[in-house]
């Protein structure tokens, strides 16, 4: 499964560990013998187990082969902990009427696989989420269990009946609270649409408070690119409601289609600056691209973390 549109023909999304592995284990090989060589995903070589180790990394598969013991040996182990942060305002179930491609299904997945990484990568990890108001806020951990129930977590998110319309986004509030209760050093990585009332330098004032307690940050700005940013509507009168407070509006999208596109385009302009000048990550996700581009800038951040 490369992207958000493969769900269509695939009947299992209640069982998002599989999906999660999915993802990841196409990504990886596509990232065989890349400049991403090197992480813990994967091993540098082989060498003999020593009488009295943990058999932990025993490759019981070249055991069964060869009928010698031998440990992968991985070029880097590392112990990070990182912290996902989804923005479940009712803004994300755009476009509400398959909530199979929307902006949340994406920001599920992309998290769901995000947690298989770091497992694989001996990372603890944690989730977050937040609409008006900070819901769920776990710790950091590597166990099964708690792998366990951050993807029932997840499949609450994806499920819009459990979310529903009417939920306002804020953002740089939640943020703020989430700076003051992360404590430990962490990559925090969020995925929100950014609908809110929040102006981008109130947006950045929330993410340098993370900066400022020494966590490093990824920003994706989740969007459905077509009808978000180019205003792709059929050019006829049409009824265009706020997802997050029941407001509508008519209009002729031709009409308004260029201003709205050059507002889009200043928005995300000003984030971007913003953002890399306090080492912010801020990186468009467009949920019909492929999840390797969020997995991708992850693996960015990671190596540039060391």
């Amino acid at each position: 499964m490369k992207q958000l549109s493969d769900l269509i023909e695939f009947e299992a999304f209640d069982n998002l560990e599989l999906m999660a592995r999915q993802i990841v284990e196409g990504f990886l090989l596509g990232l065989h013998r890349s400049p991403y060589h090197g992480f813990s995903v994967e091993f540098a070589e082989h060498r003999q187990y020593n009488k009295g180790e943990s058999t932990k990394h025993v490759d019981w598969k070249l055991y069964a082969r060869s009928d010698k013991l031998f440990v992968k040996q991985f070029e880097e182990e590392t112990n990070l902990r990182a912290h996902l942060v989804i923005d479940t305002s009712s803004s994300m179930l755009f476009p509400y009427q398959d909530k199979k491609v929307s902006k949340m299904a994406f920001s599920v997945l992309c998290s769901a696989a995000l947690i298989h990484l770091l497992r694989n990568q001996r990372d603890a990890v944690g989730l977050a989420t937040f609409s008006d108001e900070i819901e769920l806020l776990t710790p950091a951990k590597l166990s099964v269990a708690h792998a366990q129930r951050l993807y029932a977590e997840l499949l609450k998110i994806y499920n819009k009946e459990e979310i529903g319309l009417n939920r306002n986004t804020k953002f740089s509030e939640n943020i703020h609270h989430l700076a003051e209760a992360i404590h430990k050093r962490s990559l925090i990585v969020i995925f929100s649409d950014l609908m809110g009332d929040d102006s981008p330098q109130e947006i950045l004032e929330a993410l340098q408070h993370l900066r400022y307690n020494k966590h490093e940050v990824v920003l994706f700005a989740v969007t459905d690119h077509d009808l978000e940013n180019d205003f792709k509507y059929a050019n006829r009168p049409s009824r265009f409601i706020d997802m997050e407070t029941g407001e509508s509006l008519k209009l002729n999208p031709s009409e308004v289609r260029d201003a709205f596109i050059q507002k889009q385009a200043a928005f995300y302009d000003e984030m971007k600056l913003l953002c890399s000048q306090f080492a912010i990550d801020f990186v468009e996700a467009d949920i019909h691209k492929p999840f390797k581009d969020v997995l991708q800038a992850y693996l960015i951040k990671r190596k540039r973390m060391g």
